[in-house]
């Protein structure tokens, strides 16, 4: 220091001595701004995921329309990889019924796909990372064989539902794992966006009414029912494809085959008494908070019930008849793009097995044994499925 006193200072007039160092803290203080300016900036105005994190109900509402309106790729490529994972999902699962998927198993194909929509446009990508997990709103709680995983995956076809694929099984088999660990199952969802999830067996099962319920007291319940007859052989279809070493149909539905005996704590015939299990149920909530689905007509008229079922969930009516194809050939409906003449995506390969034969004898007895419960069923719900006049045509054998 003091060297620089002495020679420099000497040399150098205080003015220039005194500039040079400023220009030297201001360059300083320049790059360190520089270097935390990404800390520091704001969100583009037009950033849809940003909007959606601050914005209310309404606002959040009109960025996810937006969203999805803005780049028609991307509700495409969301319908077409929703749809095209069904199989691999359902084939996880004990009990998937009616699926919907691709022609062909879902590959890299579909995931390049999605990726390609959303690429060049950022405002695209934020509907996986935003949000937050909830506890679910609507459950679709049964029944088995009934129509619920192609119920649930035309459901999610809707901008506005986000549901787990898989069968969470919380009420039933997980309720000691507790709730924070069911809520983490659950996609991330938007102000205005619906959680689901579906798992059938919850409707038989006797703690699952009381423990939804403890949740949350005001959640919407979905139960798609099928004609019991049908439901019991496609039940026993499955069961065979897995184990085909088990006793024949007629074997397990008789304790006394000559007396006519029906073995109603059989599961597959036991699940299809849905008085008895609904008036647990309604132990604890009313029938305003349940809606009934005809799995019969989700087949012959899938728009109409998925209309039925979005008004129930106070949803638009945004999955219609644009979104179904019926194949005459197989015998039931599959979906396709909207506004699209490209391939249908029908039942998986697990799905859609031809029924055994069954004796038309045994078929009149179930029917018999069916119809006091379905016609208090009936009363119940004040809706009429007429089950009672599908005999014949169960009698001829149908598909699952």
């Amino acid at each position: 220091m003091a060297f620089w006193s002495g020679t420099v200072a000497s040399k150098v007039p205080r003015k220039i001595l005194f500039m040079f160092t400023l220009s030297l803290s201001v360059t300083y203080l320049f790059y360190s701004l520089m270097s935390c300016y990404n800390s520091l900036r704001f969100p583009l105005q037009d950033n849809f995921a940003y909007q959606a994190r601050s914005a209310g109900t309404e606002d959040t509402t009109l960025v996810r329309d937006q969203l999805y309106a803005t780049s028609p790729g991307l509700a495409e490529a969301r319908f077409s990889t929703a749809v095209s994972v069904v199989d691999r999902e359902a084939g996880q699962e004990e009990g998937g019924d009616h699926v919907w998927t691709g022609t062909q198993r879902a590959s890299a194909t579909e995931p390049t796909r999605l990726r390609a929509a959303t690429e060049g446009d950022p405002r695209l990508n934020c509907t996986s990372d935003y949000g937050e997990k909830k506890l679910p709103q609507a459950i679709i709680i049964g029944v088995k064989k009934g129509g619920t995983r192609a119920l649930l995956e035309a459901l999610r076809v809707h901008p506005d539902v986000r549901a787990v694929g898989n069968e969470p099984h919380f009420f039933d088999r997980n309720y000691e794992k507790g709730l924070d660990w069911y809520r983490d199952l659950m996609p991330s969802t938007l102000e205005g966006q619906i959680t689901m999830e579906k798992t059938p067996s919850y409707f038989v099962t006797n703690q699952a009414p009381k423990r939804i319920h403890t949740m949350a007291r005001d959640i919407k319940l979905i139960i798609v029912v099928r004609n019991p007859v049908t439901r019991a052989i496609s039940d026993y279809t499955q069961t065979l494809s897995k184990k085909a070493e088990i006793p024949t149909f007629e074997v397990l539905a008789f304790k006394n085959r000559t007396l006519g005996l029906i073995d109603a704590s059989w599961s597959a015939l036991r699940i299809g008494i849905y008085a008895l299990h609904l008036e647990s149920w309604m132990q604890y909530f009313p029938l305003s908070q349940m809606h009934f689905v005809s799995g019969e007509r989700l087949i012959v008229d899938p728009a109409g019930e998925m209309a039925k079922v979005q008004d129930f969930l106070g949803l638009k009516r945004i999955v219609t008849d644009k979104h179904f194809y019926f194949n005459k050939t197989k015998g039931f409906p599959c979906l396709k793009k909207p506004e699209d003449s490209s391939t249908p995506r029908c039942l998986g390969k697990s799905k859609g097995r031809t029924h055994p034969k069954i004796e038309p004898d045994v078929i009149r007895r179930l029917h018999k044994f069916y119809k006091p419960f379905n016609m208090m069923f009936y009363q119940m719900t004040g809706q009429n499925f007429e089950w009672e006049k599908q005999e014949e045509s169960i009698s001829r054998g149908s598909l699952v």
